[in-house]
């Protein structure tokens, strides 16, 4: 097994190999890792799947942050080996158990921000070379640069990013809140700010916040510049940035899709790209936006690539449009999924959204077919569960599985034999493959197999059900907490006298 572990460590090592990212251990985290003014650590085992997945990746950063002003260095600390053991066995390893266990490392991979030698936060940010990089250059040097002149200000606007820029003549309130969002939301923002003369003349703006549009974004339906109208309160500010930064349609990649997190947000994916094919980007984009004017503050838009996001065109049932060369979209609401049918068109869009509101659409859900026949253990697929859950004026026991969980084919005879139990009572036995078929929002499924307790009178305020799992575990469980009681068995699941019944 050790020599597995080794061999697993060598293969790990080789896409490091020739790296800009540097390996630390315990031996020299200490000394090391002071300097660096900001780091990036991945703490890793050389087994784990998402830490090959990220090496490449992360290597392909280090190489690109190496140069930033100021440096950003990425860093790993492999967390698995053992210097004694590896020892008895004749195998070179080093061991770094210790600076992982300081650091409270209980999964990998984890990643956290060091500042000066010392850890600054967890990170949270995208896992893509490109992500990465955007995110740690936001984390480096002050949070909002200061341009010193006119030149600083047009070099600063010279980017693909929307940017953030305070314009103030001396101190002011506003110059404070503005210091303070750029300290709490730079990860999110890029900010900037100037004090010269000469651009705030150029300008016009004094004392002011502004947002400035990328120009390859630049369209006739919105302003390239929009300027906070607020007073100096930092939640005002922040709520503007988040409301306006991505203007009435974002451009949503892998790389900044965490901050498309308002809803509804409606996305129509497309080949969106503004390195090969701008015009053609903008094109599609254009119509999308004569669209999103009319729904502004009610519903959120965005552009995406269709292949980058094709599992996602997927889960929303639109798998079977994916290779048109028209738009397609969707809506995420947090409730449901809502693929649009129709063949894309600014009607056909602008009568998507409306009806979207209005709650006339119906919620895609992934689903396995219909049993024709049902047990005493009711089989619920994503068509049948408002028909078999929802409505029922019944409580339910429902379990979440996946076909190959060892756990739940244990269960599975303890279950049925549940089912014929309770036959005659007034509570459904219930079992869905969350694997096949969409699990609805009110219950969260982690792991499997999960078991939740609906009450009828109580169906939105499902419980999950946390006891014992043999057959007169679950009777005592349903009888205490039964709407309306059992016919067959008092309240402490002990079954009733023919004198009772």
């Amino acid at each position: 097994m050790l020599k597995l572990l080794a061999v697993s460590a060598a293969l790990l090592a080789l896409a490091y190999a020739s790296s800009d990212v540097h390996d630390l251990h315990d031996s020299d985290w200490d000394e090391k890792i002071k300097e660096h003014e900001v780091a990036l650590v991945e703490f890793y085992a050389p087994w784990c799947g998402h830490c090959k997945r990220l090496a490449p990746e992360y290597e392909k950063a280090a190489t690109k942050l190496k140069t930033n002003d100021p440096p950003i260095a990425l860093v790993k600390v492999d967390c698995t080996s053992d210097k004694a053991t590896c020892d008895k066995f004749g195998v070179d390893c080093t061991s770094d158990k210790a600076t992982c266990d300081k650091f409270g490392v209980g999964g990998f991979p984890t990643l956290k921000i060091f500042r000066n030698g010392e850890v600054a936060q967890d990170y949270d940010g995208p896992r893509e070379a490109d992500g990465i990089v955007k995110y740690m250059r936001g984390q480096a040097g002050p949070s909002a640069k200061e341009l010193t002149s006119l030149a600083d200000y047009e070099k600063f606007l010279n980017t693909d990013e929307y940017s953030v820029i305070g314009f103030f003549e001396g101190e002011s309130k506003l110059k404070d809140s503005f210091q303070k969002v750029a300290d709490t939301e730079r990860d999110r923002f890029r900010f900037g700010y100037t004090t010269d003369k000469a651009t705030i003349k150029k300008t016009g703006f004094t004392d002011d916040i502004v947002i400035y549009v990328p120009k390859r974004l630049h369209n006739k339906f919105e302003e390239g510049e929009i300027k906070y109208d607020g007073n100096y309160d930092t939640d005002k500010i922040k709520k503007f940035l988040i409301n306006e930064m991505h203007g009435l349609v974002g451009v949503r990649s892998s790389d900044n899709a965490w901050q498309f997190d308002k809803k509804p947000l409606v996305v129509v994916y497309y080949n969106v790209d503004y390195v090969k094919d701008p015009k053609g980007t903008n094109y599609w984009r254009n119509r999308v936006l004569k669209v999103a004017q009319d729904f502004k503050r009610k519903v959120h838009f965005a552009i995406s690539n269709k292949e980058d996001y094709s599992q996602e065109v997927e889960e929303h049932g639109l798998g079977d449009k994916k290779e048109s060369k028209d738009p397609i979209v969707a809506a995420h609401t947090g409730v449901g999924k809502f693929p649009m049918t129709a063949d894309f068109s600014i009607e056909n869009l602008k009568k998507f959204v409306e009806d979207l509101l209005a709650e006339k659409l119906e919620a895609y859900m992934k689903s396995e077919p219909i049993p024709e026949e049902q047990g005493n253990v009711k089989v619920v697929v994503g068509r049948n569960y408002k028909e078999l859950i929802e409505d029922a004026d019944k409580d339910v026991l429902i379990e979440f599985y996946a076909p190959w969980c060892g756990h739940c084919k244990k269960l599975t005879p303890i279950y049925e034999e549940l089912g014929d139990k309770l036959e005659d009572e007034d509570v459904i036995i219930a079992k869905m493959d969350a694997t096949a078929n969409d699990v609805p929002p009110k219950f969260e499924v982690k792991g499997f197999p999960t078991i939740f307790w609906v009450p009828k009178d109580k169906k939105n305020s499902p419980v999950a059900y946390q006891g014992a799992r043999e057959v007169d575990d679950f009777v005592k469980f349903i009888a205490k907490e039964s709407t309306d009681g059992l016919k067959g068995f008092a309240r402490d699941g002990k079954k009733k006298k023919k004198s009772e019944l």
